[in-house]
């Protein structure tokens, strides 16, 4: 056999590296969400927010520093960057984790799901927005009402007493109103500084601020320290925060972004397939038909286009690119 047929050509070597990094972007990211369940089981939200963003900003940064990364942020800057990582890793992630506390990983992550209809209605209503296509309205319509019938089981439940379902939705979905926020802001802010250097410092300043938090609520003293607890941590530091977003970040380099959007209705798929097969999480029928409507709605939404010409895909991984 030659030489030829042996080694393998720069284009295969690139698809090999494309496929991994959409595994890493597809199979980590939907993880999280029941890393983040194991974890919450053990200690208080902002513990594990704080122990979680702390250590992957303080990675990210001295990643940056090695691979001589500029680091450093204006006045102006630095402010934008506190405010996206406080919208988006403090009241997107740390309400997230509160969600996890009495709702399903798998159903929390199909509520998060909705995070493309936010932006999409955003920039569609929003003053000097560029309008939506009547195909994305589609899909915004079938994501909300397929949210209701998600959500319908737990409101059946709190009309007998039991509001722990109802209060997790409510919660997943400020959550992801607060992540689409900060999504927003990211993308209409321009940074001097390699999305990287952003992410670590968004990382690193939501921890802190998750730090202060905790130590005002006090409530680190309830934490049942142990192989659960840091495993949980180490999970969403090393393969949630780092591997999964520089997998992002590659595929955005290497891959059309329509392609990359993708990660938006397969997460999800993931997440209810690992709380099914690890956590015995089980959904009732009513709640397959909302989570059938969801991602059917965030396809629409993702592979539709703005007025302008603009494809929602693009705002969306713009806007995903700051986060980790």
């Amino acid at each position: 056999m030659s030489t030829s047929q042996v080694t393998k050509t720069p284009e295969a070597k690139l698809r090999t590296r494309i496929w991994i990094a959409f595994g890493c972007v597809y199979f980590f990211w939907g993880s999280t969400f029941i890393a983040i369940k194991f974890g919450v089981a053990v200690m208080p939200p902002f513990v594990l927010g704080t122990l979680r963003y702390t250590l992957a900003g303080l990675l990210m940064l001295a990643f940056c520093m090695v691979r001589g990364i500029r680091l450093r942020l204006t006045g102006r800057e630095a402010w934008t960057q506190a405010a996206i990582g406080v919208l988006m890793l403090t009241g997107g992630n740390v309400g997230l984790m509160y969600a996890e506390r009495t709702l399903a990983s798998g159903l929390s992550s199909l509520i998060i799901a909705v995070i493309p209809l936010y932006i999409a209605l955003f920039e569609a209503v929003a003053p000097r927005s560029e309008g939506l296509r009547a195909k994305g309205w589609v899909g915004i319509a079938i994501g909300f009402a397929g949210l209701l019938v998600l959500l319908s089981p737990g409101l059946k439940q709190g009309r007998h007493g039991d509001t722990g379902q109802l209060i997790g939705g409510v919660s997943a979905l400020v959550c992801a109103l607060s992540w689409s926020a900060g999504s927003i802001l990211a993308r209409r802010s321009k940074m001097g500084v390699s999305p990287f250097a952003s992410a670590g410092w968004q990382m690193l300043i939501a921890g802190l601020v998750n730090g202060t938090v905790m130590l005002a609520m006090g409530n680190w003293q309830e934490v049942r320290w142990g192989v659960q607890a840091w495993s949980s941590v180490l999970y969403l530091v090393t393969f949630g925060s780092l591997v999964g977003y520089t997998a992002y970040i590659y595929l955005l380099d290497n891959v059309p972004v329509a392609k990359v959007s993708t990660y938006a209705y397969i997460n999800p798929i993931v997440a209810v397939g690992l709380g099914a097969l690890l956590l015995h999480e089980r959904m009732v029928g009513i709640e397959y038909v909302g989570m059938a409507a969801i991602l059917a709605a965030v396809w629409l939404v993702t592979s539709s286009k703005l007025k302008s010409g603009t494809a929602m895909a693009e705002v969306e991984c713009g806007a995903t690119e700051e986060l980790a």
